[in-house]
């Protein structure tokens, strides 16, 4: 049998194995997705995603499907609370420093109250549109990687073949055990796992204990610490059921659904409720799963041509759905660069930015997770709140894909992001063609160079850079292609200035203001970020 050949091989066909597959189909990058579970999980995990992660499936046309499939609007919001029993008669709220901000001014995207088996519906069906080749019950069982490429050996579950699969790239996405990335041998740093729990799917009708108040998430002390309790639908009569265990001392075969009606009906304060278990996976019989909560960060995100994305990158608390947005934003940010490898537009080595700029965020997110973990669990945060929205939004890179980033990578806030190198491009709503737009929905596939009504000199240098090094480059000037006021200034440049910006939507480089050899700096500066020699 011939050996396959693919550009790009991800393992694990969970949230960010099918986000990675979507972003590299969309950007023309073909891939074979293996997942050796027969089908997707229904179980949440992550429960929604913010305004961040929503622009980067918006660039692929999946927001409004994103929103159809959500459990409401985008001001809708989960609300934590924290209680005895789900029948106690008040129930303690759980804020959290600036994690109720308004981002409306900060983005064109809300808040998408989406749970993780939803929204995987919804990747996997973006990606096979896009020609992306999903192989469901298949397991990787051994890989080689050379200096020009990884072999993996592939087994079909349903059939027991084996077969070889040649691919230019590897992403693994295969959770936070990642048998990829211990034989890559990868270290990690930080806690490990912290603890061990079981969850349920569970039907019940618990409404005699909520007593109409709605609880999205519930976070209880019975039948022990740290159980929780979401809703699974509006309704009210599905429910994710979790609550701790130790597989030193017990195994998932001792939670029969008896012993786990138990539990719930403990956990709800209704001693005489009627509750089921439902399968987990599809086409199996298993009701109840385990699953790690802890802490750690991979000290590298690649090696060779194998990249880690999510938790095999990084595994955090869920509380917050930090640790799902940054594994999104992972493959968002590697592929883009995996594209303009592959297709020849940059060099090598703009791969290694990959590390350089999402392993810090994965420290960021894992230390911030930790401390939401603590706050509302009770013992209290062990390192300072950092608001939600500057965590999720406000991340500074430095990286040799970046020209000009500040020394000092502290997040920032959504409203002084105002074109700084290496932060995330502002939004702002400007008119182009006629038609009322956000700046956000320049980028995606190309870089884009915004300017000054004042600044033809860089606009005609970006054409000549795009013609010099066959590359795909947009460009626009605030009062004449794109119609704003304060254009410039929201980007910090004058009229004769310039940015460039990255497809992921990062500011590359700025020039606040005209040079003598607009076409010499531009080159340099695009050759540099793309390391084009």
């Amino acid at each position: 049998m011939a050996t396959e050949h693919t550009p790009v091989l991800v393992v694990g066909g969970s949230l960010t194995g099918l986000s990675s597959a979507v972003f590299l189909a969309w950007h023309g990058v073909p891939c074979v997705v293996v997942e050796r579970h027969p089908d997707l999980l229904m179980h949440p995990r992550l429960r929604g995603i913010g305004p961040r992660t929503i622009e980067a499936f918006r660039q692929v046309g999946l927001e409004s499907a994103i929103q159809a499939a959500s459990y409401g609007g985008t001001d809708f919001r989960w609300e934590p609370i924290r209680a005895e029993t789900l029948a106690d008669a008040e129930y303690a709220g759980l804020p959290e420093e600036g994690d109720g901000e308004d981002l409306t001014a900060a983005s064109p995207c809300g808040f998408g109250p989406i749970d993780q088996d939803r929204l995987e519906v919804v990747l996997r069906a973006r990606a096979t549109e896009l020609g992306a080749d999903l192989r469901f019950a298949t397991e990787l069982t051994a890989f080689e990687q050379g200096a020009d490429g990884v072999t993996a050996r592939l087994r079909d579950g349903r059939t027991g073949q084996a077969y070889d699969v040649r691919a230019d790239y590897l992403i693994a996405a295969d959770g936070w055990t990642s048998p990829l990335r211990q034989q890559l041998g990868i270290e990690v740093d930080g806690p490990g796992a912290l603890f061990h729990t079981i969850t349920a799917i569970v039907e019940a009708d618990l409404s005699p204990a909520t007593r109409g108040r709605r609880v999205s998430l519930a976070y209880l002390q019975q039948p022990q610490p740290f159980t929780i309790v979401m809703a699974h639908d509006e309704i009210g009569h599905r429910w994710v059921f979790g609550t701790g265990y130790s597989p030193e001392h017990e195994s998932l075969n001792d939670y029969t659904d008896e012993r786990v009606a138990d539990l719930v009906r403990s956990a709800a304060g209704l001693p005489d409720v009627k509750v089921t278990l439902h399968a987990q996976i599809p086409g199996t019989d298993k009701k109840v799963l385990g699953f790690s909560i802890g802490a750690q960060v991979a000290r590298n995100y690649r090696a060779g041509r194998a990249f880690l994305v999510g938790d095999a990158a990084h595994l955090v608390p869920p509380t917050g759905g930090l640790g799902g947005n940054a594994g999104i934003q992972d493959a968002h940010n590697l592929a883009w660069k995996l594209a303009a490898v592959v297709r020849g537009e940059a060099g090598p080595g703009l791969l290694d930015t990959y590390h350089d700029e999402r392993q810090p965020i994965g420290q960021l997110t894992m230390a911030q997770a930790f401390a939401r973990f603590g706050s509302r669990m009770g013992p209290g945060a062990e390192v300072p709140l950092i608001d939600y929205a500057s965590v999720a939004m406000g991340y500074q890179y430095r990286s040799a894909a970046i020209t000009g980033a500040a020394e000092d990578t502290a997040p920032l806030r959504p409203q002084d992001l105002a074109g700084q190198p290496g932060t995330r491009a502002p939004h702002l709503t400007i008119t182009k063609q006629g038609r009322e737009i956000s700046t956000i929905d320049l980028y995606g596939r190309t870089f884009v160079l915004l300017a000054g009504a004042d600044a033809g000199p860089w606009v005609e240098a970006a054409r000549g850079v795009a013609m010099k090094l066959d590359l795909p480059v947009e460009a626009y000037r605030f009062g004449v292609e794109l119609t704003s006021a304060d254009g410039p200034a929201r980007h910090g440049i004058g009229t004769d200035g310039a940015l460039l910006v990255r497809p992921d939507g990062v500011v590359a480089w700025r020039s606040q203001h005209g040079t003598s050899d607009a076409t010499a700096e531009l080159t340099e500066v695009v050759r540099a970020v793309l390391h084009r020699a």
